[in-house]
């Protein structure tokens, strides 16, 4: 999976550069641009809660893409509160030469506020001589639809022999297949409903998105650490009736369950398991203080945002978007939020 997404000559976000419309899915940031101005109020919120500190307040986002949302937000900061602008850094974090490319050319205009980095830890500040560690962040890390998208392992039950394997991938004709290796280290983490699973039953874990979480809560020395994506808790992504698991696969808006064709030409996701990340954020220090909806999370910074008077001129093409946002048949329910904080 890692391979198929981030291989630097072939993966799928190397070469894919559209979304939307014109792309494989729909994200936030393709309805328009009333979901950075929602997310920068609610930034420009928890900036005026943070303690003075000697360095620049910073807002970190994961998994920029091609820098859309970055534009958004800063640009609402800019010309909605313009103290506050010119006293952050926006940072983003990617390891790839070619979207940061793409995303220099989106945000030119910002140049002066906004850095890269490859990892978390190269976006702390260097250490002073008496300091056993540099300083952590003070600000925001967020990411929108970052997680989904770490690599996944999968995992299967044989109800016959009682005992969990996981899937690995071969090859076979030149073609990618499903194997199995007998030799699994998985727990399920609700072992209660072992005895109802049925046979060939699947799940994933990411190992991947719940150190990244911890590490980012160990980084952050005041601040919110805040996610978007796809997901549930453990009681809801394992259930009896979810036998295949989440791990999907995406082209031109189709979603299929055969992830092993045609790698690098097609999106893979699978769904966050928001549990396992609540548990690595409070590990890590973090108070959770919101856990819901996308829907309800916009509609609440909608509604201390004096209706939309300060996101903007409201006319009908912002009411559209945010029906799209917020709808339960549009992306209202399929995004989960979690927000934590030190």
């Amino acid at each position: 999976m890692e391979l198929a997404l981030y291989c630097p000559e072939y993966g799928y976000y190397e070469t894919k550069k559209d979304i939307g419309r014109r792309g494989d899915f729909y994200t936030s940031v393709s309805v328009g641009r009333l979901f950075g101005r929602l997310l920068a109020f609610q930034f420009a919120e928890w900036l005026g809660r943070l303690p003075p500190a000697g360095r620049k307040p910073c807002i970190v986002e994961a998994g920029p893409h091609d820098g859309q949302l970055a534009r958004d937000i800063l640009d609402w900061l800019q010309s909605r509160r313009p103290e506050q602008f010119g006293r952050i850094e926006y940072c983003l974090l990617e390891p790839s030469p070619r979207r940061r490319e793409w995303q220099r050319e989106t945000l030119e205009a910002f140049a002066p506020h906004v850095r890269w980095g490859d990892s978390l830890d190269s976006l702390l500040p260097p250490a002073g001589p008496a300091e056993p560690r540099p300083p952590g962040l003070n600000g925001i890390v967020f990411s929108n639809e970052f997680l989904d998208a770490m690599p996944v392992r999968r995992h299967g039950w044989d109800a016959g022999r009682r005992k969990w394997f996981e899937w690995g991938v071969a090859l076979e004709g030149g073609r990618c297949v499903w194997a199995r290796i007998e030799d699994s280290d998985f727990r399920f983490p609700l072992p209660e409903l072992e005895a109802v699973l049925p046979d060939g039953y699947t799940v994933e874990t990411s190992p991947a998105a719940g150190r990244w979480w911890r590490e980012a809560a160990d980084r952050l020395e005041h601040g919110w650490l805040l996610t978007l994506d796809y997901g549930g808790l453990a009681e809801e992504l394992f259930t009896p009736a979810r036998a295949r698991g989440t791990l999907r696969a995406y082209s031109r808006h189709h979603a299929s369950h055969d992830v092993l064709a045609n790698p690098g030409e097609q999106d893979l996701t699978a769904h966050v398991n928001f549990s396992a990340l609540r548990q690595a954020g409070e590990a890590g220090g973090l108070k959770t203080e919101y856990f819901d909806t996308q829907a309800r999370f916009l509609t609440g910074i909608l509604s201390r945002a004096a209706g939309g008077a300060s996101l903007g001129e409201w006319d009908a093409g912002l009411a559209r978007q945010f029906q799209t946002l917020t709808h339960p048949e549009h992306l209202g329910r399929a995004f989960t939020v979690l927000a934590q904080s030190k």
